[in-house]
């Protein structure tokens, strides 16, 4: 049974919350400050953390930076909660390595839909020897490692995977719509600038893939093939 922490300060929300999630068959672990979140985590990882934005103790965003920023906590898919219309929430949050956000209101069974296909993307099955390898990145699919030569990169859950895709069809033009449906798991409602800003991400921290990752204007992106030279 996966577990999900839910930090959401509402009361009804939480509740509405848990109810949903057991009925879909999940554990629901509660906490309604940020500063309690942590503490959390480091006693026992959930499968999926649902964060809302604005918690009291410790904001939403500083707490998915500070996960993020734990190698030990680092790959645990977090779903943000925002507010209706509040933009400058969701780019930050997926600037910070949020994997999804969601904006209220919702609907609780939109919500299961989500933590689903981010389940399902999280677990997906690798390759064959649990391996790839372009130019001078190999992924450990099974363990969830990245390396450049001898150094590891740290990556987020969503991050890992969309690599991970791009890796599996090097070569091949992949439209942002399509990366949307096969990376994230759904039609995301967000647009496809969180495709730019992971693809982005991903140039920031391996640098190789600067040139790698071909932008496609007005269409998508490519992992040309053959791997240029390191």
């Amino acid at each position: 049974m996966a577990r999900i922490l839910v930090a959401e300060d509402d009361p009804d929300i939480a509740s509405l919350l848990a109810h949903y999630l057991q009925r879909a068959g999940f554990e629901a672990d509660l906490v309604s400050s940020g500063s309690d979140v942590l503490p959390r985590i480091k006693k026992a990882p959930p499968d999926v953390l649902l964060l809302d934005v604005m918690l009291p103790g410790l904001d939403g965003l500083s707490v998915c930076r500070t996960v993020r920023s734990d190698q030990r906590t680092a790959a645990i898919p977090i779903i943000m909660i925002t507010a209706k219309g509040e933009e400058s929430d969701r780019i930050v949050g997926l600037e910070i390595g949020a994997d999804d956000y969601i904006a209220k209101p919702f609907s609780p069974n939109e919500v299961i839909a989500r933590i689903r296909a981010l389940l399902r993307r999280a677990h997906r099955a690798g390759p064959v020897d649990g391996r790839l390898t372009y130019g001078p990145l190999s992924m450990d699919v099974d363990r969830h490692l990245v390396r450049v030569g001898d150094e590891d990169v740290r990556l987020t859950a969503k991050e890992f995977l969309l690599l991970q895709y791009l890796m599996q069809h090097r070569g091949r033009v992949l439209s942002r719509d399509l990366l949307l449906s096969d990376v994230w798991g759904y039609s995301y409602t967000g647009g496809t600038r969180t495709v730019d800003v992971h693809v982005r991400r991903l140039r920031e921290k391996l640098p190789y893939l600067a040139n790698a990752i071909e932008t496609i204007k007005q269409f998508g992106y490519k992992l040309v093939e053959p791997a240029p030279v390191a």
